[in-house]
């Protein structure tokens, strides 16, 4: 079996199972977050919401489970897509720096949401 360095786990199975399962947690936050906007929004009622602990954690789940899946459906594509076929012989070295790109990204949006919902 052919791992890469790159990848975000050493299977396919276990990147299926982490896209399930962050997709689970999504679905989970959204319709949460759906049924809060249902009711009546100010800003003392989202306050109150995100002021709880378990509500701040959960957010911070759902940062984390949207930048694992992210990072799987782009590691795939980029490695699918960007390839020395595709782009002649610097096809590698452009993938890199997108995986690189999009990594760096992901982590600022991570923490960024940290800073945020925890402060």
């Amino acid at each position: 079996m052919v791992t890469s360095v790159t990848s975000f786990s050493r299977t396919g199975l276990s990147d299926w199972l982490i896209q399930r399962v962050t997709s689970i947690i999504l679905l989970a936050y959204f319709l949460l977050i759906a049924y809060q906007l249902m009711g009546s929004v100010d800003y003392t009622s989202w306050a109150r919401l995100f002021e709880q602990t378990w509500m701040k954690v959960f957010t911070l789940l759902a940062a984390l489970s949207l930048a694992a899946h992210s990072w799987i459906g782009l590691w795939s594509v980029f490695t699918d897509y960007l390839t020395e076929r595709m782009l002649g012989p610097k096809g590698n070295v452009i993938r890199l720096v997108c995986q690189l790109g999009a990594s760096l990204a992901l982590v600022g949006y991570v923490i960024w949401v940290v800073v945020i919902v925890w402060s």
